[in-house]
């Protein structure tokens, strides 16, 4: 890896880690979470001082570490109000001369695991657990999260800083044998990470249909739960696989040109067949015991999606998963989804039918599956319809699928 290129790389790879880390010492609370963060900060801006002109170190994360923990020790010696304060919580003495850091890999990733629980606080909103998560625990800066979060710097920022605020009397701070204590707050952790992979795979930049580092950091966090032999349970096993399935058909998903490609019109040579068995192993893990989550459904019929076959017998199994789906977790876009799986098995009209029903008249994919049930049988109303959610579609890459599907009725 070029010298330029590095410290970058190194940036998104560890900065998450030495927060975290150094939140386990300070706290996981406002002030702990910002000094954690300050002291990361400043380490990667001591490294951008001295290897330009000295040299990358031979072990440059080691250098890392050992700048980390000398800056955290001269914090401590420069804030006696706050060593006073947090001495008799340091796991090493009270002293700042005897911190002890530990930057073992067990202890990263434990590290990493108790600041996905803080983060997930149910005081906090989605967005700021989202946001929180993509700073602290991805290593996203101000800038990516706005734009992956469709927002703009100034919000993010203050909506960081709320955040933290809402943590300064309320951080998670547990040892992970208290199974009933992260068990509260596991549901929480999960919607997180389902709704950061969603921001990824259902992308609603004008730039970008699909962020596939937001998904694979959703991927990566919920393998911390799956590490975890606490949090290593059938919901956390259908939520990664759901994961798999989805991430499998990401290079056949869209164009060079950033342009969506429809399942229907994917090359599924490009599918990748290892993230697809994986997806299948974690599934079958997932079925162990009684337990029937949102999550168990939705990696079905995702797994169905994996399999290129156009027969009666599987749109029969997807609608079976669907009605499931909504008894145990009602949402418009699974109610969309089930019409399409139930024209498949039925025809168009039943589609249509049971479209109409819904009247979700502000949802252009409303309007785009109502064209698409219509255009095997009349044309000028599909027209129609492409129409209306042509208009209501809030991306441009949204807008082209749209406009290209209202250009091939004939």
């Amino acid at each position: 890896m070029a010298q330029q290129e590095i410290i970058p790389h190194l940036f998104r790879t560890e900065f998450r880690k030495i927060t975290a880390v150094l939140c386990s010492y300070f706290g996981a609370g406002a002030e702990g979470l910002s000094i954690a963060e300050d002291i990361a900060g400043e380490t990667f801006l001591s490294a951008l001082e001295n290897w330009p002109y000295k040299g990358v170190p031979e072990q440059p994360v080691a250098w890392l570490y050992t700048v980390a923990k000398n800056k955290a020790i001269n914090y401590l010696r420069r804030h006696k109000h706050f060593h006073l304060r947090i001495a008799p919580q340091l796991k090493n003495g009270d002293a700042a001369e005897e911190m002890d850091i530990d930057w073992s890999a067990e202890n990263i990733k434990d590290s990493q695991l108790r600041m996905l629980f803080a983060v997930c606080h149910p005081a906090l909103s989605m967005e700021s657990q989202i946001s929180l998560a993509l700073r602290v625990l991805c290593g996203f800066g101000i800038d990516e999260i706005a734009s992956a979060l469709l927002s703009n710097k100034e919000t993010i920022s203050k909506r960081l800083q709320r955040a933290k605020e809402k943590l300064r009397h309320d951080a998670f701070h547990t040892d992970f044998h208290e199974t009933a204590v992260v068990t509260q707050r596991l549901e929480a952790v999960l919607t997180t990470l389902y709704l950061l992979f969603n921001e990824g795979y259902y992308s609603e930049s004008n730039d970008m249909v699909l962020r596939e580092d937001l998904c694979f950091e959703a991927m990566r966090l919920t393998q911390l739960l799956l590490d975890n032999a606490v949090t290593n349970v059938p919901n956390v096993n259908a939520l990664f696989a759901l994961m798999c399935f989805h991430a499998s058909r990401f290079e056949a998903r869209k164009k060079d040109n950033g342009a969506l490609i429809l399942y229907h019109e994917q090359d599924d040579r490009l599918w990748n067949r290892e993230l697809i068995q994986t997806g299948v192993q974690y599934l079958l893990q997932a079925a162990q015991g009684t337990t029937l989550s949102a999550y168990h459904l939705e990696a079905s019929i995702a797994y169905w999606f994996t399999v290129k076959t156009n027969n009666t017998e599987k749109w029969k199994t997807v609608l079976y998963l669907y009605n499931l789906l909504l008894q145990v977790q009602y949402s418009p876009v699974s109610s969309l989804n089930r019409v399409y799986a139930l024209a498949m098995v039925e025809g168009p009209a039943a589609g249509i039918a049971a479209a109409e029903q819904l009247r979700l008249e502000q949802n252009p994919y409303y309007f785009s599956l109502l064209g698409t049930l219509y255009q095997s049988f009349n044309i000028e109303k599909a027209k129609r319809y492409f129409d209306k959610a042509i208009v209501l579609a809030k991306t441009k890459g949204d807008k082209e699928v749209l406009q290209r599907k209202r250009e091939q009725l004939k």
